[in-house]
């Protein structure tokens, strides 16, 4: 035998006696757990208007399945109402005064470019990361079946299909605004089926990445999947999904005018001069088609789901389940997104994580999706940066009544005659409490308690200015912590850091 060899041979039996020495002494007692799988669910301008898993106002069986199996969390909010800069936050860890975008159409490799994302993280701890739709911004529907405004280093596989909603349908979508859809209220009932849109290619595509990761286990896999329902046009099959919303069963909301007579200018920011074209009916057609396109993406959501359970991975996978932001459907006579009220900056999350989640948790403390970063770290054990400025949510996780942090920031921007300036919104278990410009631009207070709509703005209630005086210190306190903590460098000229410069 050769020298080399016979060594090598050495080495060989002299680690099965140390392993038999282990094994016999009680040293070794099994393989080390296999590290969990992540399966990260995204919804685009999906609001609580769930089935019994959130407000009752569109059907949503699987997600209601899928609530009885982990941890609800009652109380979760965006950082920013908008998709860029939600999206680019809780992928990176950081809020948007850190990442510096603060608008759509950017990537934080803009303004922090050698920050690590959250896929990016489990990739460079040895998982195998995929992407399948929308998790950074796109526009939609022009950018779909493409990358978007994606980034890269985040994803070994990106696959971006394109259905009839994008490829064919367009000439028949009614629209508020003639030739615009992405940023305009517009619906369509489509006559083809599930398969043949967008989100049912994404679903089968995912089914085909749960396929090829159950046959090889290997590695373990972060697998995102980012629908774009209900963003708008709100396209969807209309068999059956419209016809479980029925037009003439839709709300309207009532009383905006008393509703919006104690509100400061900026809180009404982001209403859009099209909506004087709604009427009733409109908004009933409306309500109809963003519900049906609610249960559309719900409905392949249980198609990923099955998936996973059919393919033997859901005993070792975490599935998280969020969307990017709120959305408004006419209250405080509102539509769509950009607000700090409850509807706008209140996003669904749930998660489930075997040996940690118990079934039908609830967890009421408020929390922020620049938490979910911190959290799928330490129950995958992967290395993470030292600076994310959430908190890890497992504590809820295992026992859903702690309090965690208890409030959650959300901001937004305004313009004012040709500058610009913040909102922030604190929202503590309960109270909302809104500074517009540091309250030169007025402030908001409402009592959840009380006025869960957000109905009564309380800031002038001469009963309440020790707790509005407690809130804004708490306030910008929570701010203060949103700016680039050390370590993070930002490209000053790049993104919204030429707005947080004019501070």
């Amino acid at each position: 035998m050769h020298k080399k060899s016979r060594q090598l041979y050495g080495i060989i039996q002299m680690a099965g006696v140390i392993l038999w020495l282990g094994v016999a002494g009680g040293l070794v007692t099994a393989a080390p757990p296999e590290r969990p799988n992540v399966l990260f669910i995204v919804s685009d301008d999906l609001n609580n208007m769930l089935g019994s898993y959130g407000d009752g106002l569109a059907r949503t069986p699987h997600l209601d399945r899928l609530a009885t199996r982990g941890v609800r969390f009652e109380r979760a909010y965006c950082s920013f109402p908008l998709c860029g800069p939600s999206r680019n936050s809780f992928l990176t860890g950081l809020y948007p005064n850190a990442t510096g975008i603060l608008q759509n159409g950017q990537i934080f490799r803009q303004t922090i470019p050698d920050r690590v994302s959250l896929p990016q993280a489990f990739r460079q701890a040895g998982y195998f990361a995929a992407r399948i739709g929308k998790l950074y911004h796109y526009n939609v529907p022009r950018s779909v079946g493409t990358n978007g405004h994606d980034d890269p280093a985040s994803w070994e596989l990106e696959l971006n299909p394109a259905g009839v909603d994008r490829l064919e349908e367009e000439p028949e979508i009614f629209t508020l605004s003639p030739g615009k859809f992405g940023g305009t209220l517009s619906w369509y009932a489509s006559p083809k089926a599930d398969a043949f849109h967008t989100d049912g290619m994404m679903a089968a595509d995912a089914e085909w990445v749960l396929e090829r990761c159950a046959r090889d286990r290997s590695r373990p896999f972060f697998l995102a999947v980012g629908f774009f329902r209900p963003h708008t046009p709100y396209v969807a099959p209309k068999d059956p999904y419209f016809g479980w919303h029925p037009v003439e069963q839709m709300p309207v909301v009532t009383g905006v005018a008393d509703d919006q007579a104690d509100l400061p200018a900026a809180a009404l920011g982001s209403y859009k001069k099209e909506q004087d074209k709604l009427t009733d009916e409109l908004r009933r057609e409306c309500r109809q088609a963003y519900n049906a396109s609610i249960s559309f993406m719900d409905a392949q959501v249980g198609r990923v789901i099955d998936a996973l359970e059919r393919f033997g991975l859901a005993d070792n996978t975490i599935i998280v389940f969020t969307s990017d932001h709120g959305y408004h459907m006419g209250e405080h006579g509102l539509w769509q997104k950009q607000s700090l009220f409850e509807e706008s900056a209140r996003v669904p999350l749930l998660m489930v994580a075997p040996g940690v989640t118990h079934p039908a948790g609830v967890a009421a403390a408020p929390v922020s999706q620049v938490d979910l970063f911190p959290t799928l770290a330490e129950l995958c054990n992967v290395p993470a940066p030292g600076n994310l400025q959430g908190q890890s949510l497992v504590p809820l996780l295992a026992d859903p009544r702690q309090p965690g942090r208890n409030w959650a920031l959300t901001q937004v921007v305004r313009r004012r005659k040709g500058s610009q300036f913040f909102g922030y919104s604190l929202r503590t278990p309960r109270w909302r409490f809104t500074e517009w410009d540091e309250g030169r631009e007025g402030r908001e207070l409402y009592d959840h308690e009380a006025d869960p709509r957000e109905l009564r703005n309380l800031e002038a209630d001469p009963a309440l200015q020790e707790t509005i005086t407690k809130l804004s210190t708490q306030l910008r306190q929570a701010v203060a912590g949103t700016f680039p903590p050390e370590g993070v460098t930002p490209k000053v000229n790049q993104g919204g850091w030429d707005i947080l410069l004019q501070k």
